[in-house]
């Protein structure tokens, strides 16, 4: 089996050599690029498995770096950088991040969101059930299972918790949780999200005040996580 090849962009040289370290001794390889323009190209030549992408290029915006990459590249692009405003956060992820961590990070925090955002193709979309740790979806048969257990929800509690549990590990914004589940006319009602994440967290955790599953991603949006 080839290792998955992850492609770094950004301007710092001991930034790079760490990552590529860090990522050559868990598996994989890597890539460096110092450049929007140099990563742009080796995107592009040689489609990596993953980017990690700096906002804070030289020669280019990263948010514009991600806005011209998700033109064409679908696999997942996560952005490093020392901007930790909500505003860069929301922006990066309603353009097509897959995550964000603020640098300084923990290295086992990085592999950690790698391996979820590389696991985006572990939920097979011609299989019709799911399993997330102790909770198991049937999209054919809209059922979900809590430890073999029918959980009863209404249709909008389901479509909110599917939607979330297909982007397993990945923050979902507000805005694009709204959008999605109830349509663009609600894409500011973030009230009203809260209520029904607090409705699912009574129904699918153990304990919904320490939710395991549902993680709030302050000011953000939510991260669905397994156990």
């Amino acid at each position: 089996m080839n290792s998955p090849v992850i492609l770094i962009i950004d301007d710092e040289s001991q930034i790079r050599k760490l990552l590529t370290i860090t990522l050559q001794s868990n598996g994989y390889h890597a890539l460096e690029s110092e450049t929007a323009k140099e990563g742009m190209i080796t995107a592009a030549s040689k489609p990596p498995d993953l980017i990690l992408l700096d906002i804070g290029l030289p020669d280019e915006s990263g948010h514009e770096v991600l806005k011209h990459l998700r033109e064409w590249y679908s696999n997942p692009i996560i952005i490093l950088s020392v901007q930790d405003s909500e505003e860069d956060i929301v922006s990066a992820l309603d353009h097509g991040a897959s995550d964000y961590l603020v640098k300084p990070f923990r290295t086992g925090e990085l592999l950690a969101r790698i391996r979820s955002a590389l696991r985006k193709n572990s939920f097979d979309e011609n299989s019709s059930v799911m399993v997330s740790g102790d909770l198991i979806i049937d999209f054919g048969a809209r059922v979900v299972k809590k430890e073999s257990k029918i959980v009863k929800l209404t249709a909008t509690e389901y479509s909110l918790l599917a939607l979330m549990m297909k982007n397993e590990g990945k923050v979902l914004t507000h805005q694009y949780l709204l959008n999605q589940v109830w349509g663009p006319s609600y894409k500011n009602e973030s009230q009203y999200l809260r209520v029904f994440v607090a409705q699912l967290r009574k129904k699918i955790e153990t304990d919904p005040n320490r939710p395991m599953h549902i993680i709030t991603e302050s000011g953000v949006g939510y991260r669905f996580m397994s156990k």
